[in-house]
This record gives C-alpha cells, sequence and structure tokens, in this order.
C-alpha cells in the first residue's frame, strides 16, 4: 500500500495545530467567541441608547427618526461566520529571510481558520493584492482550513501598484450578506482613504483589524549606504544608514503612520491590533485575547 505525503499545507497546519492551536485552545476552554468577538450578531429589537452603551451599535437612521439615540441588540447564534480579508501585497514580503509578513499572516488564518471550524463554524475569506484577486466562500471543516492554507502558501501577484485597501473592504461588504465577524490582516502600508470603506463595513458587522509589522520597519539597522526598494513600485533610493539623524527620522516617521492609522482605525469604530513577525503566535492571540476581555468588562 502507498502511502501519500502529506502536502505543505497538510504539513503546516499539522505543525500549528500542535505549536499554535493546541495551546490557544486551552486557555479559551472551547469558548471560540472569547477570541476575537464580542457581540452576538442576529438582530433582536432596537431600544433607547443608555450611557456606557457600545456607540457603534448606535442605528442612525432610527435615531434621526425618533430625534433621540437608539441602538441595535442582538441575540447570539451558535454559528458565527467569520469572513478574513487578507493583504497579499508586495509589502507583506518584508521581514527576516525566514519570517516575513506574508509568513505569519499565513500561519496566523490557518490557525484562526482552525479555532473557528473546530466549533462548527464557517470561515471565507477574500485574499488581495492591489486588486481582489480571490474570494472563498465561508465554509467549515478542516478541508476549509487546508484549502485557504494552500491559496495563500501559493505565490502573490505582484502588480507594480501601490495597496489600496479599498477594494478589498468593498468587496467583503458585497460578499458576506449576513452580519459576522470579520477579520482584517494587513500590515496597512495602503493608499489613503480606505477609512470610509471600513466605517461602513462596521455598520454592519463586527470588524477587527491585525496589523502585521516588523521591526525593521521601525527600527533600521546600522548598515552604512544600501539600496532600498519599494517593493510595491519598484522605485529605488540609496540611504546612508550610519548617519543617526536618519535612522531616527525613519523612526519618527513611522511612529507617524501608526499614529495616523491608529486615530483613523478609531474613527471607523474599529479595534486594531499588532502581531510583529517576532511574536510567538499562541502568545500574541493569548495578548489579544486579554485585550479584548478587558475592552468588555
Amino acid at each position: 500500500m502507498v502511502t501519500r505525503a502529506p502536502s505543505p499545507a497538510e504539513r503546516l497546519v499539522d505543525r500549528l495545530e500542535w505549536q499554535v492551536v493546541r495551546r490557544v485552545d486551552g486557555l479559551l476552554q472551547g469558548d471560540y467567541r472569547t477570541l476575537l468577538y464580542g457581540d452576538g450578531i442576529d438582530f433582536a429589537d432596537l431600544r433607547e441608547y443608555q450611557p456606557y452603551d457600545d456607540v457603534r451599535r448606535i442605528d442612525w437612521n432610527v435615531t434621526a427618526r425618533m430625534d433621540t439615540p437608539y441602538i441595535r441588540q442582538y441575540v447570539d447564534d451558535r454559528e458565527l461566520t467569520a469572513w478574513l480579508l487578507l493583504d497579499r501585497s508586495p509589502s507583506m514580503h518584508f521581514g527576516h529571510t525566514d519570517r516575513t509578513k506574508d509568513v505569519v499572516l499565513t500561519e496566523l488564518v490557518a490557525v484562526l481558520a482552525r479555532l473557528f471550524t473546530r466549533g462548527g463554524n464557517r470561515v471565507g475569506a477574500v485574499l488581495s493584492d492591489d486588486q481582489v484577486d480571490q474570494v472563498i466562500a465561508p465554509s467549515g471543516g478542516r478541508n476549509q482550513v487546508l484549502r485557504l492554507t494552500r491559496n495563500l502558501l501559493a505565490p502573490g501577484g505582484r502588480s507594480g501598484a501601490a495597496t489600496d485597501l479599498r477594494p478589498l473592504l468593498q468587496m467583503a461588504a458585497s460578499s458576506a450578506r449576513r452580519r459576522s465577524l470579520v477579520i482584517v490582516i494587513s500590515d496597512f502600508i495602503t493608499a489613503p482613504g480606505w477609512e470610509r470603506a471600513m466605517g461602513l463595513l462596521g455598520q454592519r458587522h463586527e470588524v477587527v483589524a491585525l496589523r502585521i509589522w516588523d521591526r525593521r520597519e521601525v527600527d533600521l539597522p546600522d548598515a552604512g549606504v544600501i539600496a532600498l526598494e519599494d517593493v510595491e513600485t519598484g522605485e529605488q533610493l540609496f540611504v546612508d544608514t550610519s548617519d543617526p539623524l536618519f535612522r531616527r527620522r525613519v523612526t519618527e516617521n513611522a511612529a507617524a503612520r501608526i499614529a495616523a492609522l491608529r486615530a483613523a482605525t478609531k474613527r471607523a469604530g474599529v479595534d486594531l491590533y499588532d502581531i510583529s513577525t517576532d511574536d510567538d503566535l499562541a502568545r500574541a492571540l493569548v495578548r489579544i485575547i486579554e485585550m479584548r476581555k478587558a475592552r468588555r468588562a
């Protein structure tokens, strides 16, 4: 009898099952909802706004008609549909040689999909470079986890254009028919103007943003004169990394960009969490769990 060798996707999923999923699942004790999800997902009723209610649940159409704030109430549903919005733009290839941002994204997707589907839930995905290149309909089970993993292990497109997250968010708005958990996973190195699309998405769904970053993006090492290339546009520039003023400006610019990102997601009513390429993935997810629980307490 000939035994079939496991595929790369199967080997990765099996490794993550032991190294990450079981550690996180043990902490959750089977309560997959505490991972990232906040409220129920089926609309039940409206009631007047009370102090300390979540302002993101305000129904602005009803509020305008009644001339007083009203919020939407939801009932819990045992089946959760999660949509993963995945940025596969060239900037996601940045990082250490064996631990780039896209590697972290692939592992993160495999872990999240496995955690959700183990609870009998469905997971779908929208994959995007600078344009949406694939929509994977929600489904459950191990085969869906493997399908997502296989697609992410396949080489992504390289368009030569700057990333724009708007098509990704807009495609999710048209693809997710019922209220769902939407997780946006990106480095958020993108053209401006995506904030409105994310805000509109958050009016119907619960949206969580996960930013994958690499420390070399904010802390440039002293490596002398080097050539830097914009992986998205191909533009090249020679810089002197031994200049402390230049390195400080890089750090300051990165801090300003991250502050602007946090302000933009806050305006959109979306919680933003960071995962570094240096992070232990299980510990990073546990950290996010604790932050989510503290926010809802």
